[in-house]
């Protein structure tokens, strides 16, 4: 049986009172880029936390290449872990550790490497991310925002995973810096064959890069094609896609149909 790459049913989360996510479902396929939004408060960085493994939630069934991980242990968690990356709104890298040392810390966990070995692979992986060489021994102080989140992407891409999730990519970029970044997540989705999840509010990356996209609306997940959801009457979706950027997107793209 071929199971979603990633998969959550029923999902209920809540603090006190508070209903973040009730009963929300959501289905990631291979190989495509999922694109998540939704207003503010709607919980889409506690879903992230979720589907990490760092909060249990309510109820519900969170599935990683057909594991529920909402079962396990610490030490079960370890070895899924190791089969995803993850890169965070501001980095996180380490500020005390150089650039290479940021990217070899889940190799040091969970790989047998020599210290030239982890040279090695580090190097590659900061490469890949698009980044000098000389951009190794720098620490995150002396890094530009998006030298910082190539950084956070290559240490994502350590350990080879199948599975990359991004929590807002492209915020503080430029225009110009995001759509290169965008770019670089496509390139890098169809080369090393990545199912990746991408937390956003930037419209341009959704137009750019999803395949499929989830909306957390009324605490639960709309689900369809960027063409399905921009039709979806939701009144909140259709303020988001429909906007004035919104509608300049969904010209361009059918100018570029007709062509």
């Amino acid at each position: 049986m071929i199971y979603p790459v990633l998969e959550v049913q029923g999902l209920v989360n809540r603090f006190g009172k508070q209903i973040v996510h009730n009963g929300l479902n959501m289905e990631v396929r291979e190989d495509e880029v999922f694109g998540i939004v939704g207003g503010s408060g709607t919980g889409k960085s506690v879903l992230l936390r979720s589907i990490l493994g760092l909060q249990r939630p309510q109820a519900g069934v969170i599935r990683v290449e057909g594991q529920d991980i909402t079962k396990m242990s610490i030490n079960q968690m370890r070895s899924v872990k190791a089969r995803y990356g993850v890169t965070f709104q501001q980095g996180a890298l380490f500020s005390a550790l150089t650039v290479l040392q940021n990217v070899q810390l889940p190799m040091l966990e969970h790989l047998h490497l020599s210290p030239q070995e982890r040279d090695e692979l580090a190097m590659l992986k900061i490469r890949l991310a698009g980044l000098p060489a000389d951009a190794c021994q720098k620490f995150p102080s002396q890094l530009s925002g998006g030298m910082i989140k190539r950084a956070a992407l290559a240490r994502a891409l350590a350990l080879d995973p199948r599975l990359l999730f991004l929590d807002e990519p492209t915020s503080g970029l430029d225009p110009i810096s995001a759509a290169e970044f965008d770019d670089l997540i496509l390139y890098l989705q169809k080369e090393l064959r990545l199912t990746v999840v991408m937390i956003t509010h930037d419209l341009d990356s959704i137009f750019r890069t999803c395949n499929r996209v989830g909306v957390i609306v009324d605490r639960q997940m709309e689900i369809d094609t960027l063409d399905g959801i921009v039709k979806n009457p939701n009144p909140w979706i259709q303020s988001y896609f429909h906007g004035e950027r919104g509608d300049a997107r969904l010209r361009e793209r059918a100018v570029a149909a007709v062509r």
